[in-house]
């Protein structure tokens, strides 16, 4: 027998003791299985992945790309060197019959770890092949990956436990289930994110890199990583915040994706004006008014209406607060609207107005409501500045003023006046 060629070789030509043959015959054999299993390994891994890889480039699909990425072929070539380490097992250890148990079990464990990092090479592949497809480009498929590598790795535990032992696995199995409140215990946040990232995929509630903002985490901004047990944001002043992907769907957050989907990104905005500077309008102040070019024909037509009105009912306009009037304050708030209908950066087709807000001891807001068509961040800022720009400096031409507390220098211009007079 090819197994016995060293034993009859230290005992015929070395002239040994039996035993001491056997020994020679067995650390041979092992040193023999070892080089040639390191030689398999490379010839495998070597030519393997060069006739692979012409493979690879001759193919349309990017599947087998991911394979070649994710060591796919490398951990089968691994698992092909123990297949054959375990079949040549018998003849190397043929005087150990002990020995031999064991180191079947020893290999049989190898191949069972070897054969699950080979399920989870090719899990990887599949997610990643996934990932360019558009339909799960924003989906949590780490998050499946990672519970089905739980279970498998539970699994694989058993089972080389069973290996190691010689017991049943059913044995192991019926001890699992009187183990399993504990394990529940153990795994429960696992449990709950898993349970998480499939409600949050099937109810399309977060994507990747959608923007989200959870106030009780400061997380404000893109979310880069969905897995088991957290989501990954990548906050706007470039910190990273870690969430419990179970508090999202436990707790409120807030989702901009449907505004980056939308026609535009909302402006809702205040100035505050002084209630004194509200007054009606004089006829001087109409005539002033009409040289506005955005609100010309409406100065004109309300002006008129309201003439006739208190005309036709005899209205004693000696005391300007009889019959009906205009206001500067309302008349600003149409010439706002005239100035955001005509506004390129404001989307038309969406709602947009100027209205009053509920009178304040700091004065009267008048809200800008409408939506920007730039939705990013930069663009967003600057475009709505603008907007407020003009706003600001056009108060002065409708005699009304903008409510700011007074600050050190109003005060000493009040005492200079209070003295001087």
């Amino acid at each position: 027998m090819i197994s016995k060629f060293f034993y009859r070789l230290f005992k015929n030509h070395f002239a040994v003791s039996e035993q001491t043959a056997i020994y020679l015959n067995l650390t041979a054999n092992l040193l023999v299985i070892a080089v040639l299993g390191y030689v398999f390994f490379k010839l495998f891994r070597h030519y393997g992945t060069k006739f692979i890889k012409k493979l690879v480039l001759k193919t349309k699909t990017n599947f087998d790309d991911f394979l070649l990425k994710n060591r796919v072929f490398l951990n089968i070539s691994r698992i092909l060197v123990f297949v054959l380490l375990y079949s040549l097992l018998s003849f190397i250890l043929i005087d150990f019959s002990d020995l031999l148990n064991y180191g079947q079990r020893f290999i049989n464990i190898i191949i069972l770890f070897s054969t699950i990092w080979l399920i989870r090479s090719i899990l990887l592949t599949i997610k990643d092949f996934l990932r360019n497809l558009i339909a799960f480009k924003d989906k949590p498929l780490e998050s499946y990956v990672q519970i089905f590598m739980i279970i498998l790795w539970i699994i694989g535990f058993i089972i080389s436990f069973s290996i190691i032992t010689g017991k049943p696995l059913i044995r192991f199995l019926t001890a699992l289930g009187a183990f399993s409140a504990v394990l529940l215990l153990i795994f429960k946040d696992t449990i709950l994110g898993f349970v998480a990232s499939i409600q949050i995929s099937v109810n399309d509630t977060v994507r990747l890199n959608d923007w989200i903002t959870i106030d009780k985490y400061n997380a404000d901004g893109n979310v880069t990583a969905i897995n088991l047990a957290s989501v990954i944001v990548q906050n706007f002043d470039n910190t990273v915040t870690s969430i419990p992907t179970y508090s999202l769907i436990s707790e409120s957050f807030k989702n901009w994706r449907a505004m980056d989907n939308s026609g535009g990104r909302r402006i809702k905005r205040s100035v505050l004006i002084k209630i004194n500077s509200i007054h009606f309008l004089t006829d001087d102040e109409v005539a002033d008014y009409q040289k506005i070019a955005l609100i010309k024909d409406y100065v004109t037509t309300a002006y008129n209406e309201v003439k006739t009105y208190n005309s036709e009912n005899n209205i004693d306009k000696s005391i300007l607060i009889n019959g009906r009037n205009l206001t500067n304050f309302g008349m600003f708030r149409k010439y706002l609207d005239e100035y955001l209908k005509q506004h390129p950066k404001i989307n038309q087709e969406l709602l947009f107005m100027s209205r009053q807000l509920q009178p304040s001891e700091n004065g009267i807001p008048l809200e800008i409501y409408a939506f920007c068509k730039n939705k990013s961040w930069l663009a967003y800022e600057r475009d709505m500045a603008d907007i407020f720009d003009h706003i600001l400096a056009s108060v002065k031409y409708f005699n009304l003023e903008v409510f700011e507390n007074p600050t050190g220098n109003d005060i000493l211009t009040i005492k200079k006046n209070i003295i001087d007079n």
